[in-house]
C-alpha cells in the first residue's frame, strides 16, 4: 500500500498508535505497535482485523482470554546452540512461566471454540509440551530456587553445609560468651559475608582472631574470631563446590531445554502475537470500536463515524462528540465539502480519513456495525499549513509540490483527501488551477474527498455525475456550527454573517460587500436561502416523520382499545341473555312454589315442571337438527370448492410453505455466533453461542438458554 509519512502526520495516526502501544505488557510489542503501518498484504490484514473484533467480543461475551504479561527469549535462545552456555534461573522461571501460560490460552481456545474462529486457527498450530514445566520443576522449588534433590551431589554437599554453617555458629556464640568483657555494644557484625566480633580497638589485642577492619571513627576493630578460621574455610570450599555442581546442573537443564527451542521461538511469537492483539482490542473498547463489513469493491460507507481522538476528549470533558454519516462508492466517488470556517469541514475529513487509515492498519474503529468499508491501494492527503523552512517553500508551494505528486500517482484505486482545496493564492487563479486538477482527479477516476470555498468548484461538482456536494450545517439564526454534513447541497461560507456576528462595524461589513461582484454576492445569498430552506424542510421533514409514527402508534392502541371494547360488549350481551334466561326460569319457579303453597298439590307442580323441561329439550332437538343441517350443507359446499381448486390450493400452499423456508433461512443466514442479541420483549442482552438450525444457544454470561431464532432480534 502506498501511504507517506506526511499522510499518516496529517491523519494523526501515531497518536493513535501511542495511545495503543500503553495497553501492550511487554516494551517490545508496545514499539510494534507505534511502528505499525497500513498492511500491504490483504490476508494478513482481514485476519488481524477478525481477531481484534474477537478479542474484543471475549470482554463483553465474559469469556476473557487468560492472557497476562509474558517474557521475550529471543535476548537468549540463540545462544542455546553454543556449547557450554548455560541459562540462569531467572531465564529458566521465564520459560516455564510462558509454556504455563499458552498451556492455558491453549486450552481456553478449545473449550470456546465457536467464540474464536480466527484466533484458534492461530493457537491451535502451537502445541503445548508438558516436560519443558516437568524438567524445570525438577530442579527449581515453587520459589525458584534449585532444590536439594536437583542432583545427589548437592544434596550431598548442602547436607554438609548446614552441618558447618551450625559448628561455626555454636563457635562464634562461644566466642562470644568468652570474649564478652572486650566487645562494643553491638558485639557482632558482617564483614565481607563473614561474622565477625566487634571489638573495642583498645583491647583488641586481648581477642585471638584475624582482624578484617575498623570502624570509621576507628573505635570498633571487626575480629573474626580463631576458632571459626578453620571451620569457615571449610564452609568457603563447599560453597566453591555447591556453586559448581549448581552449574553443572543449569548445564544440564539448559541441554533438555535446548531440545524445544523452536518451540518456545513459537511460543514466543504466539504470546507477542497476542499482546499485539489485546492491546488494540483494549483500545477498541475504549472508543467503542467494532469491525464494519468488509467490501471487496472500494466503498466508504459510514454511518455515525467518530473522530476516535475527538470522541476520547469530549469523553473526558463531558461532552457530545456529533457522528457523520457519509458514502463513497463508484457512483459518487467525490465529495465537495463547504461551509464556514469552523463548521467542522477539516474534522469531517480527518474522521474519514482516519478511520480508513486505522482499518487498513488492523484496527477496529468508532462506527456503526452495518458500515461498509473496502480497501484502497493509495491514500494522499493535503492537509493543513505545511511550510517547509528548510526547503523554503510556502504553503502554496508546498501545495503545488504535492499537486504534481498526486497527478503523476493517482489511479481508480486512490483516496484523496484535501483540506482548503486551492487556497494559497491569488482565489481566481487559485480557483481555476483547482477546477483542473479537481476535473484530472475526476478524469483518472479517483475518489477523494476535498474542503473548499471556491464556487467554481462547487459548480463543477454539480455538473459530474459522480462528484456531489456537501455541506456542514449551521444554525441560520445563532450562526452556530451544528457539525453535521449535509450530503446534496453545496454550502454557503457566511463570510459577512459570520463577521457580523463577531462584531466586527456594519459599515465596513457593507463596504466590503460593495466591493465583491453582486453576481458572487447574490450566488453566495442563494447558497446561503437555499441551505437555510432544506435545513426547515428537513426539520419539517422530521417532524412529520415523528407525527406519522406517532399515529401510526395511537392508531394501533385505538384498534386495540375498540377490540377489547366489542369483546367485552359480547361478553355483556351473552351475560345479559344467561341472566334474562335464568331470571324468566326464576319467576315461574316462585309462581310454581305460590300455587303448590295455597294447593299443597305435588302432581301440578310436578306436571307444570316436567312440561317445561320437555318444552326446552325439543327447543334445543330442533336447534341440533338445524345446525346438523347447516354444517351438512356447508360441508358439501366445502368439499365441492376443495375438490375444484385443490390444484390451485397445493400451489398456494407450496407457495407459502417456500416464502417461510426463505423467511427462515433470512433469518439464520443474518444471524452468526458472536451476535449481541435480546429476546423480543425482554431487556436483557446476549450474544449468540450455537446455532442449531432453527433453535439458537444464547449466553448470558451467568447461565445459557436455548430458543427460537424467530423470538430473537439483533441489536
Amino acid at each position: 500500500m502506498q501511504v507517506s509519512k506526511q499522510t499518516l502526520k496529517d491523519l494523526e495516526l501515531p497518536k493513535i498508535l501511542s495511545l495503543i502501544s500503553e495497553f501492550a505488557f511487554n516494551e517490545k510489542t508496545a514499539q510494534l505497535l507505534l511502528d505499525l503501518e497500513p498492511y500491504s498484504d490483504h490476508e494478513v490484514l482481514v485476519r488481524d482485523l477478525k481477531t481484534t473484533h474477537e478479542y474484543v467480543a471475549s470482554f463483553e461475551s465474559g469469556n476473557r482470554i487468560p492472557f497476562s504479561e509474558f517474557y521475550y527469549m529471543s535476548e537468549y535462545l540463540p545462544h542455546l546452540e553454543i556449547e557450554n552456555y548455560y541459562l540462569n534461573v531467572e531465564h529458566f522461571f521465564q520459560i516455564k512461566s510462558n509454556a504455563l501460560q499458552i498451556k492455558e490460552i491453549t486450552k481456553h481456545m478449545v473449550k470456546f471454540e465457536e467464540y474464536f474462529p480466527e484466533l484458534i486457527q492461530i493457537t491451535s498450530k502451537v502445541l503445548y509440551e508438558k516436560e519443558i514445566v516437568k524438567e524445570i520443576d525438577g530442579v527449581f522449588n515453587r520459589h525458584g530456587e534449585i532444590k536439594d534433590d536437583a542432583s545427589s551431589e548437592l544434596l550431598e554437599i548442602r547436607k554438609k553445609i548446614r552441618l558447618v554453617s551450625a559448628k561455626i555458629a555454636e563457635l562464634f556464640k562461644k566466642s562470644i560468651q568468652h570474649n564478652a568483657q572486650f566487645l562494643d555494644d553491638i558485639k557482632e557484625t558482617i564483614v565481607d559475608d563473614k561474622r565477625v566480633l566487634a571489638v573495642n580497638s583498645s583491647v583488641r589485642k586481648r581477642v585471638k582472631g584475624r582482624l578484617l577492619g575498623t570502624s570509621k571513627t576507628g573505635s570498633i576493630s571487626f575480629i573474626e574470631p580463631e576458632s571459626v578460621q578453620k571451620p569457615s574455610r571449610e564452609l568457603e570450599e563447599l560453597k566453591e563446590e555447591e556453586s559448581k555442581e549448581i552449574i553443572k546442573i543449569l548445564k544440564s537443564l539448559t541441554a533438555v531445554i535446548s531440545v524445544h527451542k523452536e518451540l518456545l521461538e513459537e511460543y514466543e511469537e504466539l504470546l507477542e502475537y497476542l499482546d499485539f492483539t489485546q492491546a488494540k482490542a483494549q483500545f477498541s473498547a475504549q472508543i467503542n470500536g467494532t469491525l464494519p463489513i468488509l467490501k471487496e469493491e472500494l466503498t466508504i460507507n459510514l454511518v455515525d463515524a467518530y473522530h476516535p481522538l475527538l470522541y476520547l476528549s469530549n469523553q473526558e470533558r463531558k461532552l457530545k462528540t456529533i457522528p457523520q454519516t457519509l458514502k463513497l462508492d463508484p457512483q459518487q466517488r467525490i465529495i465537495i465539502i463547504s461551509g464556514p470556517n469552523a463548521g467542522g469541514k477539516s474534522i469531517t475529513l480527518k474522521t474519514i480519513g482516519l478511520n480508513q487509515l486505522m482499518l487498513q492498519s488492523g484496527l477496529l474503529i468508532p462506527v456503526h456495525p452495518k458500515s461498509e468499508m473496502g480497501f484502497f491501494e493509495k491514500i494522499f492527503t493535503d492537509i493543513g499549513d505545511n511550510q517547509s523552512i528548510e526547503n523554503q517553500l510556502s504553503t502554496y508551494s508546498y501545495r503545488l509540490k504535492q499537486m504534481s505528486y498526486f497527478i503523476k500517482n493517482v489511479n481508480d484505486k486512490t483516496l484523496l483527501l484535501v483540506d482548503e482545496f486551492g487556497t494559497g493564492s491569488d482565489p481566481e487563479l487559485g480557483g481555476a488551477l483547482a477546477e483542473v486538477f479537481f476535473e484530472e482527479f475526476y478524469e483518472r477516476q479517483a475518489f477523494g474527498i476535498f474542503t473548499t470555498h471556491y464556487t467554481n468548484i462547487k459548480i463543477a461538482a454539480e455538473n459530474l455525475p459522480e462528484a456531489i456536494n456537501a455541506s456542514m450545517l449551521f444554525d441560520e439564526k445563532t450562526l452556530n456550527p451544528l457539525y453535521k454534513l449535509e450530503i446534496g447541497q453545496a454550502g454557503s461560507s457566511f463570510t459577512f454573517e459570520v463577521a457580523e456576528k463577531n462584531k466586527i462595524p456594519f459599515r465596513l461589513i457593507n463596504r466590503a460587500k460593495k466591493k465583491v461582484e453582486q453576481d458572487k454576492v447574490r450566488l453566495d445569498k442563494t447558497i446561503l436561502k437555499l441551505q437555510q430552506e432544506k435545513f426547515e424542510i428537513q426539520k419539517t421533514k422530521n417532524q412529520v416523520e415523528e407525527l406519522k409514527q406517532t399515529s401510526v402508534e395511537q392508531s394501533r392502541e385505538l384498534e386495540t382499545t375498540q377490540e377489547k371494547i366489542r369483546e367485552k360488549l359480547v361478553d355483556f350481551q351473552l351475560l345479559y341473555d344467561n341472566e334474562l334466561k335464568a331470571l324468566t326460569i326464576g319467576k315461574k319457579m316462585n309462581e310454581w312454589a305460590d300455587q303448590y303453597l295455597k294447593s299443597k298439590n305435588k302432581k301440578v307442580l310436578i306436571s307444570n315442571f316436567l312440561k317445561w323441561v320437555e318444552m326446552e329439550n325439543s327447543k334445543k332437538t330442533e336447534t341440533l337438527a338445524i345446525e346438523k343441517k347447516k354444517e351438512k350443507i356447508v360441508e358439501k359446499e366445502i368439499k365441492k370448492e376443495l375438490k375444484k381448486n385443490k390444484e390451485i390450493l397445493v400451489v398456494e400452499k407450496q407457495k407459502i410453505e417456500e416464502k417461510k423456508e426463505m423467511e427462515i433461512q433470512k433469518s439464520i443466514d443474518n444471524l452468526k455466533v458472536g451476535d449481541r442479541v435480546k429476546i423480543k420483549d425482554s431487556t436483557s442482552v446476549a450474544t449468540v453461542d450455537k446455532i442449531e438450525g432453527k433453535t439458537v444457544l444464547l449466553n448470558y454470561g451467568l447461565f445459557t438458554a436455548k430458543v427460537s431464532i424467530f423470538d430473537i432480534y439483533k441489536i
